[in-house]
C-alpha cells in the first residue's frame, strides 16, 4: 500500500457509512496519513441537463457539501491531529470513486450487508475499477481479532498475503492463511471413484498453501500464522465463516471481464455482498 497518499472515505448519511468514516479515520491515524472524505452527485440526476432537474441537483449538490462539512467538523473533534479534507465528486459513483482512488492509499466504503441497496452497489462497482485498495465496513462489524487472508494460488493471492502479513504483524495480530477449494468429494459423490486420486487432489493443494505461506515465517519471525485448507464450504462461504470475529478479512482481486462481478472476481463479490467484518480487496500491482 502506497503510504504517501492519503486515506479516501466516501461518505453519506447511513448507519454503515459511518462506520466506515469512523474505521478509516482511525486508520488514518495510526498510519499518520491525511483523510479525505468524498460524497458523490450521481450524474443520472443529470441525464440530458433537463431544466425541471436542476433545482433538485442544487438541492442534491448542497445536501452532499453539507454532510461532508458536518462529518470533517465531527472527525476533526474527535481526532484533532488528523489533517482532514472533503471535495464532492460528480458523476457515475463506483466509476467516479474507482478514478479518484489512484490519488489514495486506500479507498474506504460502507456497505449494507446482505440488502442490494445504493451502499453495497457503490463498493461492488468501485472495488471492481479501483486502482488503490478498497476497505468494505459495515456497521457493527470491527473490533475483532486476527486477520484471515484467502489465497489460491495465483499471483493475486500472493500479493493479498503479503498485504496481510505487513497488516498482521504491523497490529500484532495472529494471520490465518484459508485456500478454500471445493474438495473431490463432489465429484465423488457424482460418480467418481473414491481412492488415490481424491486423496492427491487434497495433497497437491495443500502443496499449493504451504508454498505460500514459506516464506512468511523468514519475513515476520515474530508473527504466528495459521494455514487452513478447506474442502467442503464453497471459497465465499468459508471465508465469511474465517471472517467473522476477525479484526480484518483480506482477498486478492483476480476477476477479468466487462461487468463489475468478472472484474471483482465472483468470490470476492459474493464475499461484499456479506462482509463479515472489515474487508479489504487488493489490487495485483504489475511487476517490472
Amino acid at each position: 500500500m502506497d503510504t504517501t497518499k492519503p486515506i479516501a472515505v466516501g461518505i453519506t448519511d447511513s448507519e454503515a457509512s459511518q462506520a466506515a468514516l469512523a474505521w478509516a479515520a482511525a486508520r488514518a491515524r495510526r498510519l499518520k496519513l491525511p483523510l479525505v472524505l468524498l460524497s458523490v452527485l450521481d450524474d443520472h440526476w443529470m441525464a440530458g441537463e433537463a431544466l425541471e432537474a436542476l433545482p433538485y441537483i442544487d438541492v442534491l449538490r448542497t445536501s452532499g457539501e453539507d454532510l461532508l462539512k458536518s462529518s470533517a467538523e465531527r472527525i476533526r473533534s474527535q481526532e484533532p491531529g488528523l489533517q482532514v479534507s472533503h471535495e464532492q465528486l460528480e458523476g457515475s459513483i463506483g466509476a467516479s470513486l474507482g478514478r479518484y482512488s489512484e490519488k489514495a492509499s486506500m479507498l474506504v466504503l460502507g456497505s449494507s450487508g446482505q440488502s442490494r441497496g445504493a451502499m453495497t452497489d457503490r463498493a461492488l462497482q468501485a472495488a471492481a475499477v479501483a486502482e488503490s485498495p478498497v476497505a468494505v465496513v459495515g456497521p457493527g462489524a470491527y473490533g475483532g481479532k486476527g486477520i484471515v487472508v484467502g489465497v489460491d494460488g495465483s499471483e493475486q493471492a500472493t500479493q493479498a498475503v503479503a498485504f496481510a502479513a505487513a497488516e498482521a504483524d504491523a497490529l500484532g495480530e495472529e494471520l490465518t492463511v484459508l485456500y478454500a477449494f471445493t474438495g473431490p468429494n463432489r465429484w465423488i459423490k457424482a460418480g467418481l471413484p473414491s481412492g488415490s486420486f481424491a486423496r492427491h487432489v487434497v495433497e497437491e493443494e495443500q502443496v499449493v498453501l504451504s508454498e505460500t505461506v514459506a516464506g512468511l515465517r523468514q519475513d515476520y519471525p515474530g508473527l504466528v500464522v495459521h494455514d487452513l485448507l478447506e474442502t467442503v464450504l464453497e471459497p465465499a462461504a468459508a471465508l465469511i465463516r474465517a471472517g467473522t470475529g476477525a479484526r480484518l478479512l483480506v482477498l486478492g482481486s483476480r476477476g477479468r471481464g466487462s461487468f463489475s462481478r468478472l472484474l471483482l472476481g465472483s468470490t470476492a463479490h459474493a464475499v461484499l455482498t456479506e462482509p463479515p467484518c472489515p474487508t479489504v480487496i487488493t489490487r495485483l500491482k504489475k511487476r517490472a
